[in-house]
Order: C-alpha cells, then sequence, then structure tokens
C-alpha cells in the first residue's frame, strides 16, 4: 500500500463562481501588497453565502474570499454564515484591492483599510 501525505499550505483561500476577473485581479493584489498568500479555486455555481462561509472555514489561515459575479465578500471561520466582515456589490478597482488588503491584514491581526 502506497501512503501519500499532502499539505496544505496555510493562505487565504477565494472561492469564486464566474468572478468578473478584473474584479479577482485586484483582490488578489490586494493580498499580495500585504505578503499573505492566497489561492483561488474556481467553484461551481452554489449560494453566496456558503461559498463565503466555506472559504473561511476551508482556509488554514480562517480568512476566505467568496466572489460570484461582481459581488464579494471577505469571511471569517468566527463568524456565523450569512455575517461577512466586508460585503461588496459592484466595487471600484480600488476597493476591490482594499477587500484583499483586508483579508491579509485579518490573518496579520492589524487595523483595516477603509473600503
Amino acid at each position: 500500500m502506497d501512503i501519500v501525505m499532502t499539505t496544505n499550505k496555510p493562505t487565504i483561500l477565494i472561492y469564486a463562481t464566474e468572478p468578473q476577473e478584473e474584479l479577482l485581479r485586484e483582490i488578489c493584489a490586494g493580498m499580495e501588497e500585504e505578503g499573505i498568500p492566497f489561492s483561488i479555486v474556481r467553484k461551481a455555481a452554489m449560494d453566496f453565502d456558503d461559498l463565503c462561509f466555506e472559504s473561511a472555514n476551508d482556509s488554514i489561515l480562517g480568512a476566505g474570499i467568496g466572489i460570484r459575479g461582481s459581488r464579494a465578500a471577505l469571511h471569517l471561520r468566527l463568524l456565523p454564515k450569512g455575517k461577512q466582515l466586508f460585503s461588496t456589490v459592484n466595487p471600484t478597482l480600488s476597493q476591490a484591492r482594499c477587500l484583499g488588503a483586508n483579508a491579509a491584514r485579518a490573518v496579520k491581526r492589524i487595523p483595516f483599510k477603509e473600503l
């Protein structure tokens, strides 16, 4: 029998369902600027609250972002489903980048940027 060991890197998970590519790119840029790694997982269509909740609960770091179309939200493992820390619809590029930065800042436990 072969034993295979897999390890998950500590990253902020981004669960995305048909995301606007500009939105996804800017959210990732915000996390890169803060120096926190992230992983993008393309998901089949699912409820937005489920998408956000699962991203946070599946992340080793306890923070996740759900993106569905032009809607995005930051969720933390400690929060109940449906209670995102930050949520935005049709954000500007600056707001999208700020959302990514705030996800990283939540992990680093430093003050958030204003959205």
